[in-house]
């Protein structure tokens, strides 16, 4: 059985050449190719690999450039926070319905159990001795 990564070569920075890189970083800041088409497209194996290059060779200042979550202007965030808001209200309306829906089924059951024990005249549910959990707390004690 032949392995997914027979055509794997463990490559280094040192065997890619100067123009290669140059062409590479040309191509992606021209926007013809995003980093991870290049590296597809080339057979770059490392992930970080173009980007290393692109600090180093490419035309932009990649050390300044603008984080994403930070370059939110306060409206975005706003309309984030209130899309956020809508999500958690639909998500208590949810609960607060299955919460109605297991409160009902619960009266419902008890209901039942009413009946069952009338119309048959068992027992169903078991009674509560409050005397036997006294006596059981005194035993503790003495021990």
């Amino acid at each position: 059985m032949e392995s997914k990564h027979s055509n794997y070569v463990k490559r280094t920075q040192k065997d890619y050449s100067l123009s290669f890189k140059l062409q590479v970083v040309q191509e992606v800041e021209q926007g013809l190719l995003s980093k991870s088409q290049a590296q597809h497209k080339y057979g770059i194996q490392s992930d970080s690999t173009i980007g290393r290059w692109l600090k180093k060779y490419g035309n932009f200042d990649y050390d300044y450039t603008i984080n994403p979550n930070m370059s939110k202007t306060p409206e975005q965030r706003i309309l984030e926070l209130e899309q956020q808001v809508k999500l958690l209200e639909k998500q208590k309306a949810r609960a607060e319905f299955l919460a109605e829906q297991a409160d009902k089924k619960a009266i419902i059951f008890d209901m039942m159990i009413d009946v069952a024990e009338e119309e048959f005249n068992i027992p169903i549910r078991k009674k509560h001795v409050p005397e036997l959990s006294k006596n059981i707390v005194k035993k503790n004690k003495k021990a």
